[in-house]
């Protein structure tokens, strides 16, 4: 599938501000790419625009480590906008943005796979399964959806925008490294992430470490009685 440079902008934030760009597949699906530091190299476009080099409004030295610090984040509606306590999305998101904004260079690929894939509806009917006692993974097995249904094949396309070819990438999914370092975009440090955990994620949470492989602390539900 292919993937199309849309457009972009300046976005104000309160962690700083990033640079917004819009990409779209062959199917009108739009795909989000905030950056720091990263100039856009693609020929067809202009080449006179500066990256955005903000470091919480201020800019930044040549101290700035040189490989880009990168989160790819599928959407989450309840997390990001809701502040939904079941899932670690939203903090995650606000806690990657953070510190690519102290780095000085990096980018946010904001995937727009709600649900892990399945869309909003199908992800609040899994809600629903989850009320009655299933973890995440059955929840979706039990609506016909595979654990996880996402892909990351428009992430290549979104970092060769801005000539990414290496990253240190914030994440506790294996998939994502592995995606990555198959597909031309060699990950040189995986960065942990680790916020968000409480009591009513917490089995989420280890659902993820346990059945899903994401590499998670064996403490999470110690770490959720301490963030109350």
């Amino acid at each position: 599938m292919s993937y199309q440079f849309i457009t972009s902008a300046t976005l104000p934030t309160r962690h700083g501000e990033f640079d917004i760009h819009m990409f779209e597949n062959e199917d009108g699906q739009e795909h989000v790419m905030l950056t720091v530091g990263l100039p856009v190299v693609d020929p067809k476009l202009k080449q006179d625009k500066e990256p955005n080099n903000a470091l919480n409004g201020q800019k930044t030295d040549d101290t700035a480590p040189s490989i880009p610090l990168v989160r790819i984040h599928s959407e989450c509606l309840t997390g990001d906008a809701f502040s939904s306590l079941k899932c670690d999305c939203g903090p995650q998101l606000n806690a990657a943005m953070q510190a690519i904004q102290e780095s000085g260079s990096g980018a946010i690929l904001y995937l727009r796979q709600e649900g892990r894939g399945i869309g909003l509806t199908n992800k609040i009917r899994a809600y629903a399964l989850q009320d009655q006692g299933h973890d995440t993974l059955d929840a979706n097995l039990m609506l016909g959806f595979p654990a996880d249904a996402r892909t990351y094949e428009m992430c290549s396309a979104m970092l060769a925008h801005v000539g990414v070819d290496e990253v240190r990438l914030i994440t506790n999914n294996p998939d994502k490294v592995a995606y990555l370092n198959d597909n031309g975009i060699r990950v040189i440090e995986r960065v942990p992430l680790l916020v968000g955990v409480n009591d009513i994620n917490a089995d989420y949470m280890a659902t993820k470490r346990d059945r899903m492989g994401h590499l998670l602390d064996k403490d999470i539900n110690t770490k959720a009685h301490h963030n109350k």
